[in-house]
């Protein structure tokens, strides 16, 4: 199984990835986390990036798709990926279809997820995050103990700076404008699943596995 995973900030895509990675035995690959691993592992891209990382500057496109590459290279893909967070711009879908072509991978499936700018405003508005381990806590979620249910830890969360509503606007204008018309890029040439984001998890991760087979 080799897959896409589509969305808006908030909308749950990184979440999913972990589930299905998970249930599917498939190689989670966010561009963050390789790129981190890239640096950490000391790889000829990841010395390039470290070394822009270190200027301030942001990585370039085509420094990410040589990342991207090498993870759907490793062993780790051997049974199928999921790419979550990538590609973000027509100009990266270009060159993941090229990455494609040269590793003979034919039968990527885009899952879409999807939800309302409204709902997705409310919902990152209104999180939480664990600054131990990461775990993010939804609006209306209750803890026992005021304890992380992941990592055990007490009053360990916060609310990120930039999940402010001014920002979280104009996150969402930046994907409507530069990450949605990957979707045109895609139409035709892949075979593409919608769901419904605005679900619980549970039933996200149902319709998901439904819709795929």
């Amino acid at each position: 199984m080799e897959l896409i995973l589509f969305g808006a900030p908030g909308v749950g895509k990184g979440t999913q990835a972990k589930i299905l990675a998970d249930m599917k035995n498939l190689y989670h690959i966010s561009t963050g986390d390789i790129l981190r691993e890239a640096v950490k592992n000391g790889t000829e891209l990841g010395k390039i990036a470290k070394s822009i990382m270190e200027k301030g500057e942001l990585v370039p496109d085509h420094i990410i798709a040589g990342i991207v590459k090498e993870a759907l290279q490793s062993d780790k893909a051997k049974n199928g990926f999921i790419l979550d967070g990538y590609p973000r711009s027509v100009d990266q879908a270009s060159a993941l279809d090229k990455i494609f072509d040269e590793l003979n991978i034919k039968n990527v499936k885009l899952v879409i997820v999807d939800a309302e700018d409204a709902v997705l405003i409310d919902r990152i508005t209104g999180r939480k995050i664990c600054t131990v381990c990461g775990y993010i806590l939804s609006k209306g979620d209750l803890l026992k103990e005021n304890k992380c249910p992941s990592c055990g830890n007490v009053d360990s969360f916060v609310k990120r700076k930039d999940d402010n509503e001014e920002v979280v606007k104009r996150r969402l204008s930046i994907y409507h404008e530069t990450t949605k018309p990957v979707l045109d890029y895609f139409k035709g040439k892949t075979e593409s699943i919608t769901v419904d984001g605005m679900q619980p998890i549970e039933k996200v991760t149902q319709d998901i596995i439904a819709k795929l087979k």
